[in-house]
């Protein structure tokens, strides 16, 4: 089975209270030189066997119709997961590393 990851941002015009809360706990809890959090979401699409290019087109336009709100939010990217992060969707570790596609094609 194969894994494609699509992560979306509010715009950077947008108010994030849930980013502002955590950048405001980080210093008090020891986590000092971080200057910004914004808050996203990510969704992971699993589909039977390899991911092909028809999976990545059609994991885009869900991207940009169903998992985001265009009005206030941006689909930052949309790549397959690859088997080194398998094991960090639990949560653990981001696993965005920026190896993957984007949602323009660019590597």
């Amino acid at each position: 089975m194969g894994s494609i990851v699509v992560d979306v941002m509010l715009k950077p015009e947008i108010l994030d209270p849930q980013g502002q809360a955590v950048g405001g706990a980080l210093p008090r809890l020891g986590f000092d030189g971080f200057t910004d959090v914004r808050q996203g979401k990510r969704f992971v699409l699993t589909v039977d066997g390899d991911v092909t290019d028809e999976h990545l087109t059609a994991a885009r336009e869900a991207a940009e119709t169903l998992l985001s709100n265009p009005v206030i939010e941006d689909v930052v990217s949309v790549r397959v997961l690859d088997g080194s992060e398998e094991g960090a969707e639990d949560g653990a570790e981001d696993g965005a590393d920026g190896k993957g596609e984007s949602e323009d094609g660019e590597q």
